[in-house]
């Protein structure tokens, strides 16, 4: 079985950068490999998923 590729959009709502990525879906959640944005934000996320 072939995991699902998935878009994710993720804005940061500190400092308002902006990363689209691609991920794996994996159970309940993507895996994309983002840990923290540039100004080390690491809860305050606005997270949008995109189907490929």
């Amino acid at each position: 079985m072939e995991a699902v590729r998935v878009k994710v959009t993720i804005r940061c709502n500190v400092c308002g950068e902006k990363f689209v990525l691609r991920g794996k879906r994996e159970g309940s959640g993507v895996d994309t490999g983002f840990k923290q944005c540039i100004c080390n934000n690491i809860d305050d996320l606005d997270i949008e998923e995109h189907s490929f």
